[in-house]
């Protein structure tokens, strides 16, 4: 494993691995004991204008390969991916934390989103459209966009830099990514390295490991890239589309969130529990679907509360290579602070601990907090770690206020014996999405994906997707002499 880190801890830059030229290395360290993995200096201004450049030159030919060509360099990715899925779940659990479960989680859906990019490499269409001149064809074609900037996170590293990576390049587009500064390999390199093997031409898809201490905002400002996908907190993804929007260029910007999972009076109370403690604690809650918040029906609320807190004592939290371990580390120890001064503030506003979990360096045990008061921002906010906040409510009017009051806007879950009531419920829900009868956490590769309000702008997956890394371009052909007033 040790040959991952070192091998794979440097640049990528037009086809070749060669280490950064900044004054400064990145350290990636094991979040759950310390370890070191991997030092790579950063690359630098120059390095980012040296990415894109590349990727802009090997567009070109690119774009003009056919389809089917393009296709089977996916196809052998997702081969690699399956030959090699033990080393990367080992990447995933010791650069980001993550357990065997969510890395296996996380590989899976993986696979599900190459199986999609193969085929996103025939999905483009042209049309022709009427005119209301004699003679005229109007010829519109959808074009790759050029170049796209990929800014990818720490929580799911190899899917969602994937997610956004392979949908561009299937699409004829090239691509520089920066993967997150914590797991520049598990979101990064080791992708540079799969499509590399697997026949991609160099240049096409360049990963610089850097920090905008180092770089600013040159890798947005850049004048190559036509669109950014970001993927991240609000207040950076709210700074990317303001420096995107000011250089005239389109961005996806998929942000947090802070769901409610939702149970009415008439759910299955047993299968709710599973539901819900999935949903909070899955990946220690460092997922931006994650249900930071459960109402719960008053009337059933004291019997679902029993069962949640005894579920949720279960989870063994500790090391994520143990196959019994569900609560890994947190990222690094700021998180880890952070999340534990949460619980803290909780309780000091007035919030009662069903659960108290402690914290050993950066795993953090599950707390379960009830009865914060409904006008406490803590309720309002993105909590990114083990604690999910508990509260009651009188009928579905005060749920669905409740649920809304919210900055985000991005997943949630309804429970409910009446599906339809469940439904009705959540198209009262202001969100990007919403799941009757399921956990708060959910992606698939065709579904569209993405939040309202401070949760983020566009939509990825599917025809979202081509919609989003493509642009389209109308030619029209006159056939014969057109008339003209003057």
């Amino acid at each position: 494993m040790s040959s991952y880190f070192t091998d794979l801890a440097q640049q990528y830059i037009d086809g070749k691995w060669r280490p950064g030229t900044g004054s400064w290395d990145i350290i990636t360290v094991n979040p759950y004991n310390g370890e070191k993995l991997a030092s790579i200096t950063i690359a630098t201004v120059d390095e980012v204008d040296e990415a894109y450049r590349a990727a802009a030159r090997a567009q070109k030919q690119w774009a003009a390969t056919s389809p089917y060509a393009r296709r089977t360099v996916f196809e052998n990715v997702l081969r690699l991916v399956e030959e090699r899925e033990p080393e990367i779940s080992a990447i995933l659990v010791d650069e980001a934390g993550g357990t065997l479960g969510k890395a296996a989680f996380e590989l899976h859906l993986a696979k599900e989103f190459l199986r999609e990019s193969i085929q996103l490499t025939l999905r483009p269409e042209g049309r022709i459209l009427p005119s209301p001149i004699d003679g005229k064809e109007n010829r519109v074609y959808r074009e790759p966009v050029g170049v796209v900037g990929v800014i990818s996170p720490f929580n799911v590293p190899f899917l969602l830099s994937l997610k956004s990576v392979a949908p561009a390049l299937a699409l004829g587009n090239g691509v520089v990514l920066k993967p997150h500064q914590n797991t520049p390999v598990a979101g990064g390199t080791v992708i540079a390295k799969l499509f590399e093997d697997a026949g991609l031409p160099p240049g096409l898809l360049n990963v610089v490991v850097t920090d905008i201490a180092e770089i600013g905002d040159a890798f947005l400002e850049h004048p190559i890239p036509r669109v950014i996908s970001f993927t991240g907190s609000d207040r950076v993804g709210r700074h990317v589309a303001t420096v995107a929007a000011s250089h005239f260029k389109r961005s996806v910007i998929e942000l947090g969130g802070n769901s409610a999972f939702v149970v009415l009076d008439d759910a299955d109370l047993d299968y709710a529990v599973d539901a819900a403690v999935f949903s909070r604690f899955v990946h220690q809650g460092q997922v931006c679907m994650a249900a930071n918040r459960i109402l719960v029906d008053r009337s059933v609320a004291d019997e679902f509360t029993e069962k949640f807190v005894a579920k949720t004592k279960t989870l063994k939290a500790g090391d994520p290579r143990d196959p019994q371990t569900i609560i890994g580390p947190l990222i690094n120890s700021s998180q880890a602070e952070a999340v534990s001064s949460v619980v803290t503030q909780a309780i000091a506003a007035g919030a009662n601990a069903l659960l108290h979990g402690t914290t050993t360096e950066n795993v953090v045990e599950p707390s379960v907090l009830a009865g914060l008061p409904t006008d406490s921002p803590l309720l309002r906010q993105e909590v990114f770690g083990p604690v999910v906040f508990l509260n009651t409510f009188d009928g579905e009017d005060e749920a669905v206020r409740l649920v809304n009051d919210t900055p985000y806007g991005l997943s949630g879950a309804v429970h409910t014996a009446d599906v339809e009531r469940g439904v009705a419920f959540a198209r009262q829900i202001v969100t990007g999405m919403f799941h009757v009868n399921d956990s708060t956490v959910h992606d698939e590769p065709i579904v569209p994906f993405g939040g309202e309000k401070n949760s983020g702008v566009g939509r990825l997956n599917g025809e979202m997707t081509v919609e989003a890394f493509t642009t389209t371009k109308w030619i029209s052909v006159q056939h014969g002499r057109s008339g003209f007033p003057f």
